[in-house]
């Protein structure tokens, strides 16, 4: 018996099955036969559904931007720290003959 290849499902399909599940008016079954998804795939979807939809009202389920403010200045403050201390190494290892002065 050939397995059937992996299907990727769009969006919209998934909402479609995920929102017939919800309507309640065929069992799922009949969604599995009608739709040619699992039954189990259906129930998932259902459930992310309804995950998902606090979010559409203003829930806390409404994802914030996963990077916090970052203060330039202090990066600023640093990358200038890190230059005088480059350019200082630098000087002393090209005195000391340890560093070649074609940079």
């Amino acid at each position: 018996m050939s397995r059937r290849p992996r299907r990727n499902h769009t969006a919209t399909f998934k909402a479609k099955v995920a929102l017939a599940a919800i309507k309640g008016e065929k069992t799922l079954s009949e969604l599995a036969e009608q739709f040619d998804v699992h039954a189990n795939q259906i129930t998932q979807w259902k459930g992310q559904l309804l995950e998902g939809a606090v979010g559409v009202f203003g829930g806390e389920a409404k994802a914030e931007p996963a990077a916090a403010a970052v203060d330039l200045t202090t990066l600023h403050a640093k990358i200038g720290a890190l230059t005088l201390e480059n350019d200082f190494l630098e000087g002393a290892l090209t005195k000391a003959g340890l560093l070649s002065a074609k940079r």
